[in-house]
């Protein structure tokens, strides 16, 4: 598997620098020019059906590619047209990404198969193809009636994961909306005092999980400096480090969970408002007098702030606790509270 994302990270940074030279060649802002010039020859874009073909006789001339299924492959040059397109055009309300970059061997972490089906899954084995049947841990059993459709592999600091997408085309894609009324709805605030204080006069303390192993991240990050790069002490001591970033996101996670339990508990519907954590969290601009002077702006400061605002992870709460299963485009007023209660998980 780690030779097999090697291999596919490579195809990755091949594909998109195609992508990116086609654009730098073919590109022009200018809309008029000379009767007589020079035009660089122009040649297809290579777009997603084009570089897909390409991997046909990508095989011919690197055996080695052969090994990978072929379904990886195609989803590897599906994962370049997502990057490159949102860099051009932007999302469904226009917001492009920024420029995307090569992935270094720590950056290409997974690799997806696209069709898998319940008979690849028994007990506590899973048939990957071209792999072999794998074990796995299962925190909990397929239930009956959905249909597998992916599986999705990830290397994380303390090992591999799989992550399988069901299907059951009897659960509705909608339920009916909750009328809100002052009874049945309650209102909640974010804080860094306190994690959130609602309108029932309930307050949730802030469990601050990053400060808690800032001092042991730091030691880790002081000894890994004084390491020669290469090393194997070095790589040791990154893949602690790593595995103490895992420890402080899964405590915030499960922490999240636990209050959005408490809340919707409490009420049918939940208002908030909206959060804007990027505009909370962004540099200070800088000041200038009338001689061009840079002077204070208080940034020093502020990052201390950008830091807790970080540590809280407001939008995961909001975006990912209390709407997990139905969709974060949707209203918080418009899920039911056995909705509520089922997005998370149980103790």
């Amino acid at each position: 598997m780690d030779k097999w994302r090697n291999m596919l990270r490579a195809q990755y940074n091949w594909l998109l620098a195609d992508r990116f030279d086609w654009w730098e060649r073919n590109r022009c802002d200018v809309n008029s020019c000379p009767l007589i010039c020079h035009l660089p020859e122009l040649r297809n874009n290579p777009e997603f059906y084009s570089q897909k073909r390409n991997l046909v006789p990508l095989k011919g001339s690197r055996p080695w590619y052969k090994s990978i299924h072929s379904q990886v492959l195609q989803d590897c040059v599906n994962r370049v047209k997502l990057a490159f397109d949102r860099f051009i055009k932007g999302d469904s309300n226009g917001n492009r990404s920024g420029r995307p970059r090569f992935k270094s061997k720590n950056r290409y972490r997974s690799f997806t198969y696209t069709q898998i089906s319940n008979e690849d899954v028994q007990e506590n084995r899973i048939n990957l193809s071209k792999i072999g049947w794998v074990k796995v841990i299962l925190h909990r059993p397929l239930p009956d009636g959905f249909k597998t459709k992916t599986a999705v592999i990830t290397l994380k600091p303390d090992g591999w994961y799989v992550t399988l997408t069901l299907e059951d085309v009897s659960v509705p894609e909608s339920v009916s909306n909750v009328e809100p009324t002052e009874e049945n709805s309650i209102g909640i605030d974010m804080g860094l005092e306190k994690f959130l204080a609602d309108s029932a006069q309930g307050f949730e303390p802030m469990p601050q999980h990053f400060r808690q192993s800032e001092k042991k991240l730091a030691k880790l990050q002081q000894k890994v400096s004084t390491r020669k790069k290469g090393s194997r002490a070095r790589k040791l001591l990154n893949r602690q480090i790593a595995k103490l970033h895992q420890k402080v996101a899964r405590q915030r996670r499960q922490f999240h969970f636990e209050t959005a339990t408490k809340v919707l508990n409490k009420a049918d519907v939940v208002f908030v408002e909206d959060s804007y954590d990027q505009n909370m969290s962004r540099r200070a601009k800088p000041k200038q007098d009338k001689l061009g002077s840079f002077l204070p702006n208080g940034q020093s400061a502020k990052a201390g702030l950008n830091k807790s605002i970080a540590d809280a992870g407001w939008s995961q709460f909001i975006r990912y606790s209390l709407s997990r299963l139905k969709g974060l485009d949707r209203k918080l007023s418009e899920l039911t509270p056995k909705e509520l209660a089922s997005i998370a998980p149980p103790a």
